[in-house]
């Protein structure tokens, strides 16, 4: 009887490409630091970074602008570090003379942040948040799954010692792989945390142990067993991105957004107190518009309308939590196309719950 093959023809990926995409998810990065290849969604990224850099007693600030923050928190917290947090009202960005003052008032040897929130539609000002944290002589770490190809970054530009990608947002890749950049001042801050617990044992969560069984091996093969699939999908979205050009992705991602913005912001006019979020584009995150779900509508009905147009529309999470919905305008859906669906399903359902929607005010203004 012949093996079942659930793979198919896939080719494995071979050990001598490995080294490529990191150096070409590098570029994307803008950073020649090293750049090391995690199996897993980025989430189990992020918990790595956490697991690497706490040592006892290292002070962290992490900067809580959605759930994310609060889970890394946790994470440092759990592995020794004295964790404490900044936060905003309500659906805002933190602002770097918040940090500036916080970080006067109190020093910390790692500043931790996310740049372009999905959950709650906010980005963060991450240049000038850096600056800060760096000017105070703070390891600066980075959540940029999402951001990345959605937003400006420059990783070595702007003074960031760790970065933390997925390809699953902006990069319209899979969600089984992520990427994580270290600069050199940031192995030495996390070869000083395992020192602190030299009885620890070898991890798959050890950024450390990547450097030494993979980097430090001349970046071969992976240690693991490496899923030849998502490795070939992920190439391809990082090829897909850089043949479109970074900066053209990213202007993609900023058109979707001020698109999405507008024709919301036309779209509910008429409905006493009902506007996107945040406020202001500048804070906007350029991935998804928080649309209102305006005062007397129940959330769950309004996604349920909005489902037999366009399934895409989802919750937002964090302060927006209940308030808001999401259009998402990530990687693929970064258009004109998909942000006129969502827009308009979301009208449509409005005005089959009775809220007056205006619906030829929003054509018009995506027809700009």
């Amino acid at each position: 009887m012949t093996n079942w093959n659930p793979l198919g023809s896939v080719p494995p990926y071979p050990a001598d490409r490995y080294a490529g995409l990191a150096d070409r998810i590098g570029g994307i990065l803008g950073t020649s630091a090293d750049v090391v290849l995690l199996q897993g969604e980025a989430i189990v990224a992020l918990e790595a970074v956490a697991a690497s850099v706490a040592a006892p007693g290292r002070t962290a600030l992490v900067l809580v602008t959605s759930p994310y923050g609060e889970t890394v928190a946790g994470w440092l917290e759990a592995h020794g570090a004295r964790v404490r947090t900044l936060r905003t009202d309500g659906i805002q960005h933190i602002a770097a003379e918040a940090l500036e003052a916080e970080l006067h008032s109190e020093p910390a040897e790692v500043v931790y942040v996310t740049h372009g929130e999905a959950a709650t539609g906010i980005v963060n000002p991450l240049k000038e948040l850096s600056a800060v944290a760096r000017a105070h002589g703070a390891l600066v770490i980075v959540d940029a799954v999402a951001s990345v190809g959605g937003h400006p970054l420059a990783v070595d530009d702007w003074g960031i010692d760790i970065a933390v990608v997925g390809a699953q947002k902006s990069l319209a890749g899979p969600s089984s792989l992520s990427a994580v950049s270290v600069s050199p001042r940031a192995w030495d801050a996390l070869e000083s945390a395992s020192a602190s617990r030299a009885s620890a044992p070898a991890s798959v969560l050890s950024l450390l142990d990547l450097k030494h069984d993979w980097l430090d091996a001349g970046r071969g093969v992976l240690p693991g067993m490496p899923d030849p699939l998502s490795f070939w999908a992920f190439d391809a979205a990082v090829d897909a991105v850089l043949a479109e050009g970074v900066d053209a992705v990213i202007q993609r991602h900023a058109r979707a957004s001020s698109l999405a913005r507008s024709a919301v912001r036309a779209l509910v006019s008429a409905i006493d107190g009902a506007e996107p979020a945040p406020a202001t584009d500048a804070a906007a995150s350029t991935l998804v518009t928080l649309a209102p779900v305006p005062g007397g509508v129940d959330e769950s009905r309004l996604l349920a309308a909005t489902a037999r147009l366009d399934g895409t529309l989802s919750s937002a999470h964090g302060a927006a939590a209940g308030r808001f919905v999401r259009i998402n305008h990530t990687g693929a859906r970064a258009n004109a196309a998909a942000v006129a669906t969502s827009v308009l399903a979301y009208g449509i359902a409005l005005r089959s719950l009775g809220v007056p929607a205006d619906l030829n005010a929003a054509a018009e203004a995506l027809a700009c």
